[in-house]
């Protein structure tokens, strides 16, 4: 069952007391407590209710075309910026982790923190349906949406036009490590121009490791 602390969480984030306590457990708990349901099924769930819910955001507050709402989109459902709406709700205090897990950082793991996100809002589209669901994701997804996540070329793609308008050869990704347990892994990534040079940048998970290479990249040749 839910903590006194947990429940209290719960009911600031979504507005009302928690019903179906079982299933707000089942969001917030790490496959590493051995537990027979964790939170893999509900953030399945939430993944799409969350892009359903900006999607239908973005469609009626901006007038950008196809490729930049998809870009903005891209961005605000992110694994990264998931993470960080959870860890302004200081959601990492009330994830059910294994021992191991929890002395490994997971509290504080993207990787986490952006699952039990969406696993959350599963739960709510589940016991409190879409439209309060649509509600709870735009209130907390508002400084998101109001800054800039997404608003600027992805890194990547950046970093690809830099390349041909310099009559270069396409930047080249290679892992050069992953260390760490599944539940808490780090990637670090090299990113590599012919005749240029190579960057390398770490983080939780591949693509975010190739994001942040290429930032690194365009810092130090761009």
């Amino acid at each position: 069952m839910l903590s006194a602390e947990s429940r209290a969480f719960l009911t600031e984030l979504a507005g009302r007391p928690p019903v179906d306590e079982p299933l707000w457990v089942e969001a917030l708990t790490h496959g590493s407590t051995g537990a027979a349901r964790d939170y893999q099924r509900l953030e399945f769930l939430g993944d799409r209710v969350l892009g359903l819910v900006v999607a239908e955001w973005l469609h009626a507050a901006e007038t950008g075309d196809e490729g930049r709402l998809s870009q903005r989109l891209n961005a605000l459902v992110s694994r990264a910026t998931c993470a960080r709406v959870a860890r302004g709700l200081g959601l990492g205090s009330h994830i059910r982790l294994g021992k191991q897990a929890r002395d490994d950082g997971g509290a504080d793991s993207d990787n986490i923190l952006g699952d039990v996100m969406e696993a959350l809002i599963g739960a709510s589209f589940v016991t409190h349906g879409f439209e309060d669901t649509r509600v709870m994701v735009r209130r907390l997804w508002a400084d998101a949406m109001a800054g800039k996540t997404g608003q600027s070329k992805h890194p990547k793609s950046a970093l690809q036009e830099w390349a041909a308008g310099n009559r270069r050869r396409m930047p080249e990704y290679r892992l050069v490590e992953r260390s760490g347990p599944d539940h808490a892994a780090r990637f670090t990534v090299a990113v590599s121009i012919h005749g240029v040079g190579e960057a390398e940048a770490t983080a939780g998970s591949k693509q975010e490791a190739e994001t942040k290479a290429a930032e690194e990249f365009m810092r130090r040749f761009g």
